[in-house]
C-alpha cells in the first residue's frame, strides 16, 4: 500500500514522502496513529493544503522535545535488582522499568520512546537512548545494581560486575609467590 507520511518515521522516510509499505503496517500502525494517509488523489491534494500546518506542528514538537532533551540528557536512574555473584540479573530490565524510573525522576517518557534493542541482564551502568521526537534523541544512564550502596559505588566508576573476595586475592598472591619461588629454584 502506498501512503503519504505526515511526519518523519524512522527507517521509512520524511514528512510528505510517498512510500510503499506492507498493508498491515499501514492499517495497524501508520493510519491509526495519524502518521500517514493513503496515497490517493484526494489525500494528495488534502496533504498539500495541510503541509504548512504539519510543518509548523512538527517544528513546535521538535522544539519542545529539544527543551526536555536538554534536561533529560545524561540523567542517571538507579534500578535495584537481584543478581548473582557474577553480576547476571535473575530477571531483566525492560523499557517499562526504565520508563517508570524516569517518570519517578520527574520526566514524562513513554516506554515506546526508549530505544532498547535487548533487555538489560547485567549489573552496571548502561547508556540507553531515548527518542523524544523523530529528530531528537538523548542518552540516559541506567545504573543497575543489587543495592543503593552498590549503585553509588558504580556511579563513582567502580566495576562491580565481578566481585572478588579478599580471601581469593590472598590465595592468588600466595600462589604467585610460590610459582616465583619454584621458577627461581629451577633457574639456580
Amino acid at each position: 500500500m502506498e501512503v503519504i507520511l505526515l511526519e518523519r518515521v524512522a527507517k521509512l522516510g520524511q514528512m510528505g514522502e510517498v512510500v510503499r509499505v506492507k498493508d498491515g503496517f499501514a492499517r495497524n500502525f501508520l493510519l491509526p496513529a495519524g502518521k500517514a494517509l493513503r496515497a490517493t488523489k484526494e489525500n494528495k491534494g488534502r496533504f498539500e493544503g495541510m503541509k504548512a500546518q504539519l510543518e509548523a506542528r512538527n517544528l513546535e514538537l521538535k522544539n519542545e522535545a529539544a527543551k526536555v532533551g536538554e534536561s533529560l540528557n545524561g540523567t542517571e536512574v538507579v534500578l535495584v535488582r537481584q543478581a548473582g555473584e557474577t553480576g547476571i540479573l535473575y530477571g531483566s530490565v525492560s523499557t517499562r522499568d526504565l520508563a517508570e524510573a524516569l517518570t519517578a525522576a520527574g520526566f514524562t517518557v513513554a516506554r515506546q520512546q526508549i530505544v532498547l534493542n535487548h533487555p538489560i541482564k547485567t549489573i552496571g551502568v548502561h547508556e540507553v537512548p531515548v527518542s523524544l521526537h523523530p529528530e531528537v534523541e538523548v542518552t540516559v544512564k541506567a545504573n543497575v545494581a543489587r543495592s543503593a550502596e552498590e549503585a553509588s559505588r558504580q556511579s563513582r566508576g567502580e566495576d562491580l560486575s565481578m566481585i572478588r573476595d579478599d580471601e581469593d586475592e590472598d590465595e592468588t598472591n600466595e600462589e604467585a609467590a610460590e610459582e616465583a619461588e619454584v621458577e627461581a629454584d629451577e633457574q639456580a
